[in-house]
C-alpha cells in the first residue's frame, strides 16, 4: 500500500479486479503527457504518473479508479516525495472527509 498526500495506492492482483472496473473510460493525458490521478483545485498541483501506463477513472471522485503499471513507474507530485511502483494493478483511492451530512473528497 503505498500513500501520497490524499490518494492511497493499494496492489490489486488481476484476476481480483472488479468487473465494473475494465468498464471505465480510459483517462487521456494531460498536455504534459501525464496520467493525472489528482489535480489539487487550490495549487494546481498532480498526483501523476509520467511514464508508461492505463489509468481508469470513475467519472464520480467519490468512487476508487484503477491504475495499470505494466513495467512499473513513479507517482510524483510537486509538494511530495516521488513513490515508486512496481509494475501491477492498483485501486486508486482519494481521500474523503465528513462534513455534516454527508462525506466529500477532500480539496488540495
Amino acid at each position: 500500500m503505498y500513500r501520497q498526500g490524499d490518494i492511497l495506492i493499494v496492489p490489486v492482483p488481476e484476476e481480483d479486479l472488479p468487473v465494473s472496473a475494465r468498464s471505465l473510460p480510459e483517462t487521456p493525458r494531460d498536455r504534459r503527457g501525464r496520467l493525472v490521478l489528482a489535480l489539487g483545485e487550490a495549487t494546481g498541483h498532480a498526483h501523476a504518473i509520467p511514464g508508461p501506463g492505463t489509468l481508469l477513472l470513475d467519472p464520480d471522485p467519490g468512487r476508487p479508479g484503477y491504475l495499470h503499471l505494466p513495467s512499473g513507474g513513479r507517482l510524483v507530485h510537486e509538494e511530495h516525495d516521488a513513490i515508486s511502483l512496481p509494475r501491477g494493478w492498483y485501486r486508486v483511492i482519494r481521500q474523503r472527509e465528513y462534513v455534516p451530512g454527508a462525506f466529500r473528497v477532500v480539496a488540495d
